[in-house]
């Protein structure tokens, strides 16, 4: 029987594709419609859900809005501080979970940064991962061999250059949706959902080290 794991602020699912592949029976939570998630999914507050439902599960994945504390967000404290309500309902109900958001978010000291360099995808979107009781290994960003990596943000795909505040080139934005679902390793969502979507491999690798976890708990 596959264990059972609870993704809250799912979106369209890039998260809970890498569980799947770990072998996990995933349920989806969102506020907004997800008619593209891949597997089951409910709309619902995810802080109610989690109240409410979160013990029935193996594990829980949380991805709070991450607008709070990207540096792409102009004003953020127009937007809520999700994290800690989050965590706090995690540590009552006791089962292994991970937190993820961007760098720069109050995740704890040493969680885990990924980066699409690590698992040969067209993208860098490094992210932090904060598991609850289970260590994450983490690869080697091969930004060298990545070479220029591929920008997928914003409501449209366009072509533009990025740059850093030296004026010197970050990366190419992809220039079709096509090119944006190869450089994330996603083949299912719309413009909009990938520029909001982790990649399914980031999770797929924690997910692995997580079933080790459950297992050894499980002996």
């Amino acid at each position: 029987m596959k264990p059972r794991l609870l993704d809250l602020f799912c979106g369209a699912g890039g998260a809970a594709l890498g569980y799947h592949r770990a072998g996990f029976d995933v349920v989806g939570v969102d506020i907004a419609p997800q008619p593209n998630y891949p597997l089951k999914f409910m709309q619902g507050d995810a802080l109610d859900f989690l109240a409410d439902w979160g013990d029935q599960f193996d594990a829980i994945h949380a991805s709070p809005p991450c607008q709070r504390y990207s540096t792409m967000t102009a004003d953020p404290d127009r937007h809520p501080d999700l994290i800690e309500p989050v965590r706090e309902l995690l540590d009552d109900i006791g089962a292994p979970y991970i937190i993820e958001n961007v760098p720069g978010a109050p995740l704890a000291l040493g969680s885990a940064l990924l980066c699409g360099s690590m698992f040969g995808l067209g993208v860098r979107r490094h992210r932090l991962f904060e598991a609850s009781s289970f260590p994450i290994p983490t690869p080697e960003c091969r930004h060298a061999r990545q070479g220029t990596p591929v920008g997928v943000y914003g409501q449209h795909p366009d072509r533009r250059q990025h740059l850093r505040p030296d004026g010197t080139q970050r990366g190419t934005k992809a220039h079709s949706l096509d090119e944006g679902r190869r450089a994330m390793g996603i083949d299912w969502m719309t413009w909009p959902e990938l520029a909001e979507s982790i990649p399914p491999a980031y999770t797929e690798h924690v997910g692995w080290q997580l079933r080790h976890h459950l297992e050894r708990l499980a002996a």
